[in-house]
């Protein structure tokens, strides 16, 4: 591998304008055409062919349903008063007239024939329809003008709040504080280059791998049924990932101009060692990635493709536009003589230098391995605990923030009508023998009697062609309560044996039915998610470092280290641990596709770690062949890229703890504690420590799997190896007859210094 990136570094440099200019062009025409075929974002979470969402299906087909933005409006009378009393039945009705009248309606709702006014009538919930698909959102202005007509029932001071779906509106898939966390990857860069330049070339390629990305998906979601959560979690992973692939590509250049390297060299070089590890690393986030798709939920693999194909995106512009870039540079990204960038990248081989506090970290580390191993493990260990009482459900209105009308509307709902108002259950009564529908109806609300968790049932409502019947039933608890996932699998049990004596097709179904079942399917793909990427990525990881030992190390520290962060999921979301200083907007059950997608992600990133900081291990050791030197030295060349990196990936997904979105948010938490933990805990200290104690064994691998196994060449040991001359060609405008190319003479890599590394 390393090779082949070598020979297209080589190209891309000696031929930077016409390769800028083709990556200009692809960028270009990939976002006219997604931007100019823009579609809507599925917002709705369902698996088709699923019990609950086939009836659905079929009772939409019998009693029909909307594919339109729908509103809610609360009214809910004085004190001591009622919505019949004379005058506020009069202000209501006005209020309901005025609304159908407002641009965009096309139904509003009676809640006396709706049957939606408590018995006391104090409160009355009316639907409002819109001609506004759903998948779309309603103009502002309608939304105000639904609002205005409220004022005449004020008036008479009835409370009155507007809900629902139309309410909800698309928010950005970046803001303010998205920005912020950019800003503090700039400052990191800046610190970690020492050169603003250097600095903003990362930021450059991410954002255009990023913009590319989103560009496409915005196009696709024309013609595939992409979900509206995709594009935020390929925003936060592209940038993360984006900025750190070409972090570690620009540093390597840096560090092979300061050893004296031409930039036509350089940038080959860096291209073909830090570019292999980040081909391999950002194949092994894909197939992390690609492999939620094993859920079978669409919702969860729209997700795992559009962030997949962000990371590719972000992989291809560190590899094909990058090397340009770095080209069109030139001197002017190699360390002056006497600056401190040239003294700290020589520091990790001069042996006057004082080593960077990386590698010191790691030294220490090495002395005591057993101390190091034992702490970590510990410390991960009491950090997951609270995992253990991980309870998942999927978001709704009350996971909104209290702020928020539509979470208003939802409570004064769960209030006045019970939790179970917010989600009820629908019992379907379909393919009934002839003359038997309306009896098998009236058998099932007889057994329904005596199911414990209901509120109540509705009386059966018949489709007008006579071939389906329905009845609503509310639960006594909420729809994230997991009493109530209970509570519809002994309906189910309950109307088996009724379907079975009649012949009838008999089905709970609902939105909440349908939510249910998505919860359970993503709960039970955990187990074979884990068990097909973590195989495939262990394949990748033997063939890359030659080693049966590091891939299975490796693995123990990510499950560490997502345990760790599943803690911190529960104790912010669940217990409410500076749920307030994080803006939490409510506690309750994690939604449901979080602890797999966190997994997903975590794992790709925290092998990341693992190739960036052990490749340059290997290729320590490679040249050494001394197991506790190839740890130090691995470190002093790995350490800071990878604090950097992770610096960078931690303030990237906590500036999008501020989006205030229930579902985003414990993603967000979860990344930002989990590679914090993995990059300083694990690989930081962890790592060093085990390999440390492992040795030479580190490095074992059974002769039959070397010979099985292909030579990915991560580290590019075959770069030195004996290749055919060619003519030397000058680049005067990047600086390559700077300095001669390694065919001319080779440059000899400074000793690491002496120093006791002794476990």
């Amino acid at each position: 591998m390393a090779v082949l990136l070598h020979r297209w570094g080589l190209f891309a440099v000696r031929r930077r304008r016409e390769v800028l200019a083709v990556c200009l062009l692809v960028v270009a025409a990939i976002t006219t055409l997604g931007l100019t075929s823009a579609g809507s974002f599925a917002t709705t979470s369902q698996i088709p062919g699923s019990a609950a969402q086939s009836a659905l299906r079929k009772m939409e087909h019998h009693f029909g349903a909307s594919d339109r933005q729908s509103a809610q409006i609360v009214f809910e009378a004085p004190k001591g008063a009622s919505l019949n009393d004379p005058a506020n039945a009069a202000a209501l009705q006005r209020t309901l007239t005025a609304a159908a009248t407002v641009p965009g309606v096309t139904s509003v709702s009676d809640p006396v024939r709706t049957r939606a006014m408590t018995p006391d009538g104090t409160t009355a919930v009316v639907k409002v329809e819109f001609s506004v698909p759903k998948d779309q959102d309603v103009r502002q202005g309608n939304l105000d003008a639904l609002k205005d007509t409220a004022a005449g029932s004020r008036a008479a001071g009835i409370d009155v709040l507007f809900g629902g779906d139309a309410y909800k509106q698309s928010a950005p898939l970046v803001g303010p504080m998205e920005t912020v966390g950019l800003l503090v990857a700039l400052a990191v860069l800046a610190i970690t280059f020492g050169s603003l330049l250097s600095a903003g070339l990362p930021l450059i390629t991410a954002l255009i791998a990023v913009g590319t990305s989103m560009a496409a998906l915005i196009g696709l979601s024309s013609v595939l049924n992409v979900a509206d959560k995709a594009p935020t979690l390929a925003v936060m992973l592209g940038l993360a990932v984006g900025i750190d692939y070409a972090l570690l590509i620009v540093s390597r250049h840096r560090s092979e101009l300061a050893q004296g390297r031409s930039v036509q060299e350089a940038a080959a070089r860096a291209t073909a060692t830090a570019g292999s590890a980040v081909a391999f690393a950002g194949l092994t986030v894909i197939i992390a990635l690609v492999g939620l798709t094993v859920a079978r939920v669409p919702v969860l693999t729209a997700m795992g493709l559009s962030a997949a194909a962000a990371v590719a995106v972000a992989v291809i512009m560190s590899l094909g536009l990058l090397p340009t870039l770095l080209a069109f540079a030139g001197e002017r990204l190699r360390p002056r003589p006497g600056s401190r960038a040239l003294r700290r990248i020589r520091g990790a081989a001069g042996p006057s230098a004082r080593p960077p506090m990386g590698a010191r970290w790691v030294a220490g580390v090495v002395r005591r391995p057993w101390r190091a191993v034992i702490t970590v493990t510990l410390g991960l260990a009491a950090l997951a605990l609270p995992a253990t009482q991980l309870q998942l459900a999927l978001s709704d209105d009350g996971s909104e923030p209290t702020s928020n009308v539509v979470r208003q509307t939802y409570d004064k709902i769960g209030a006045a009508f019970g939790p179970g108002a917010n989600g009820p259950l629908m019992i379907l009564v379909s393919d009934a023998p002839l003359g038997t529908l309306k009896a098998t109806g009236e058998e099932v609300t007889k057994d329904l009697a005596g199911v414990p968790g209901i509120a109540r049932v509705s009386p059966v409502d018949y489709s007008t062609d006579g071939a389906a019947a329905r009845m609503q039933i509310i639960p006594a608890t909420g729809p994230r309560d997991a009493a109530t996932s209970d509570l519809v699998n002994r309906l189910r049990k309950t109307v088996a044996p009724v379907a079975a004596r009649s012949g009838s097709d008999i089905a709970v179904t609902g939105r909440t039915a349908v939510s249910i079942e998505v919860s359970d399917r993503l709960s039970g793909a955990l187990v074979p998610f884990a068990v097909v990427v973590v195989g495939l990525s262990l394949l990748l990881l033997t063939a890359a470092f030659r080693s049966v030992a590091i891939p299975v190390k490796a693995t123990v520290g990510f499950l560490l280290s997502v345990g760790a962060s599943f803690g911190a999921i529960v104790a912010v979301f669940q217990w409410g641990w500076l749920a307030d200083t994080l803006g939490v907007p409510s506690t309750g059950p994690t939604t449901s596709f979080v602890p797999i997608i966190v997994m997903a992600v975590l794992f790709g990133l925290a092998m990341d770690y693992e190739v960036f900081l052990v490749s340059a291990m290997r290729e320590e050791y490679v040249r050494t062949k001394a197991p506790h030197l190839a740890v130090v030295g691995g470190a002093r060349q790995a350490a800071r890229v990878v604090t950097a990196a992770a610096l960078i990936m931690v303030a990237v997904f906590a500036s999008f703890l501020f989006t205030h979105d229930p579902a985003i948010m414990p993603i967000a938490l979860a990344l930002a504690v989990g590679v914090l933990l993995d990059a300083f805990a694990v690989r930081m200290t962890l790592v060093p420590a085990v390999m440390s104690l492992l040795g030479h064994g580190a490095w074992w691998l059974p002769r039959l799997l070397d010979k099985w196994l292909p030579d990915l060449d991560v580290e590019g040991a075959h770069l030195d190896e004996p290749a055919p001359t060619h003519p030397r060609r000058r680049d005067p405008e990047c600086g390559s007859g700077a300095a001669p190319t390694p065919e001319a003479a080779p440059v000899t890599r400074l000793p690491l210094p002496k120093q006791d590394i002794r476990p």
